[in-house]
């Protein structure tokens, strides 16, 4: 895993890349063995705890899908769109309490807020396999909803804070597909429940599913009190494996490329963020890029809603579990293959839109409808390729706004809550169960999506190139300044006045 993370080391900045800021080899540093061994550690600890953390959580978010189709349904008699309710209750509970969530995390450490928030969540899926109704589980998801909210966003913003421009859209990337693997791993879990499991102790396959997903959740939510560092300026006391002489390296770091140093969120940092157009702008191009790539998470019920000639269902209830592992599959490959170019090409921009015209292909297919069977499995096949846009997002907010941490924390914050705000309605307008697997206007709708998804990233490229990149500059010489004085060194400024005037004299000469 740790190899896939060395980073590049060069950049040519007439190649109008997105990320202007020089790279260590630019700047003439070179990474000393302390600094390899510092991003060894937090990719050993750091980055470990959030993966296989978001395992857990896509594999707890994700398995309601999986017992929906697995017995749950016929169980619980849902013969409506409960299935997109779960979802909407869901999306409820994480939208309310996210930027809540951002925030405190600024005041809370890290290590503490995400662990515990971590072990109720996974006490709550467990209460899942208890229940008899709808009702019941309406009511538990929207407290999942509330508990889960805190992880992806705040690991997001940590990452933010420890790893560097050409460190960061890879590991972003990394942790991103793991909800990918923690899909897959719901699929298998599911398929194995189902048959080895159903019917144990008087309990169905699909009860027994939250039950291992509870025990595991919990369990492994203790390691996150050791394993997370909190900040660079404010390290967590608990982390073995973390020393002062790695805090003054990490706040180096972050100084040497042009990083503020984290501060909690307080008035003046919100007024600063939601009198800034980057908010509104960068939450409606996230909100575009997942909603417009949505049209992958009912494949299942394509699947389910398949009959051979005879009238006989076509797969089995394994079969919908395990084939979508294959598409999965290709969104772990290729959010990995988005995050490592993105690094290597030192661009965002050009990535999503390519990921944009890839998800346009399967709309279009499926909005045409009278295909060929083949042609509709390519399209959902093909739909998972499109999923690597949310860590490009989110590492270009790191890149455009470096001076500024608490205005990033909320940007990603309101980026994803307002998406969860929006998709806790859309989902059953756009995609309603009962219309599975013809949906009248969803296909539709993503077509559109992925278009304003293209003239948005296009906007906010040149947007960035002729206003913001000024700032940025501004900013890194004003750094600089600060460094050299304290260092007793002439600043970037003052060396040019001093090559100017030599040269003035020269003239005169």
């Amino acid at each position: 895993m740790i190899s896939i993370f060395k980073s590049k080391t060069s950049f040519d900045s007439a190649k109008g890349n997105d990320v202007e800021e020089p790279s260590d080899a630019v700047n003439g540093h070179v990474r000393s063995k302390e600094e390899r061994s510092l991003v060894f550690r937090l990719d050993c600890f750091l980055m470990v705890f959030g993966c296989i953390s978001q395992i857990i959580k896509y594999l707890d978010q994700q398995n309601i899908s999986q017992a929906y189709v697995s017995g749950m349904k016929e169980d619980l008699n849902l013969n409506g769109n409960e299935l997109n309710y779960f979802t909407t209750y869901f999306n409820v509970g994480y939208c309310i309490m996210l930027i809540p969530s951002q925030v405190i995390m600024t005041y809370v450490r890290p290590s503490l807020w995400l662990p515990f928030l971590e072990i109720v969540w996974g006490v709550l899926t467990g209460l899942v396999a208890m229940t008899s109704n709808a009702s019941q589980i309406y009511a538990l998801r929207t407290f999942i909803g509330l508990a889960e909210s805190s992880a992806w966003p705040g690991m997001m913003t940590l990452f933010m804070h420890w790893y560097t421009p050409t460190e960061l859209a890879k590991r972003m990337g990394f942790y991103h597909s793991c909800q990918a693997i923690g899909g897959m791993m719901a699929n298998a879990l599911q398929t194995a429940m189902h048959e080895g499991m159903d019917g144990v102790r008087g309990m169905a396959g699909w009860r027994w599913m939250f039950i291992i997903n509870a025990i595991v959740t919990v369990t492994f939510a203790f390691v996150g009190f050791v394993f997370l560092p909190d900040y660079p300026n404010k390290p967590n006391p608990l982390a073995f494996w973390f020393t002062k002489a790695d805090a003054q390296l990490a706040m180096a770091r972050l100084q040497r490329n042009n990083r503020a140093e984290p501060s909690p969120v307080n008035w003046a940092s919100a007024r600063r963020t939601f009198t800034n157009w980057v908010v509104y702008f960068v939450t409606t191009l996230y909100i575009a890029t997942v909603l417009a790539s949505w049209g992958y998470a009912y494949f299942s019920l394509f699947l389910k809603s398949l009959k051979d000639p005879d009238g006989t269902n076509r797969w089995s209830v394994s079969d919908i579990n395990a084939i979508p592992i294959g598409g999965q599959a290709i969104q772990v490959a290729f959010v990995w293959i988005w995050a490592l170019l993105s690094d290597y090409l030192r661009t965002r921009w050009v990535l999503i839109i390519v990921q944009a015209v890839i998800g346009l292909v399967p709309c279009i297919i499926m909005s045409v409808w009278n295909v060929p069977l083949g042609a509709k499995y390519f399209s959902y096949f093909i739909s998972y390729l499109s999923l690597g846009t949310a860590p490009l997002i989110f590492a270009w907010i790191s890149d455009l706004i470096p001076q500024d941490p608490e205005q990033r924390a909320l940007v990603v914050g309101v980026a994803i809550a307002m998406y969860y705000a929006v998709s806790a309605w859309s989902q059953v307008l756009i995609w309603p169960a009962v219309e599975a697997p013809h949906y009248r206007v969803g296909w539709q709708t993503s077509i559109a999506l992925w278009a304003l998804v293209i003239i948005m990233t296009v906007l906010l490229k040149y947007i960035d190139d002729n206003w913001m990149r000024p700032q940025r500059l501004a900013f890194r010489e004003k750094k600089e300044q600060e460094v050299a004085a304290t260092a007793g060194e002439p600043t970037l400024t003052s060396r040019k006045q001093v090559d100017e005037d030599v040269a003035s004299v020269k003239d005169l000469k």
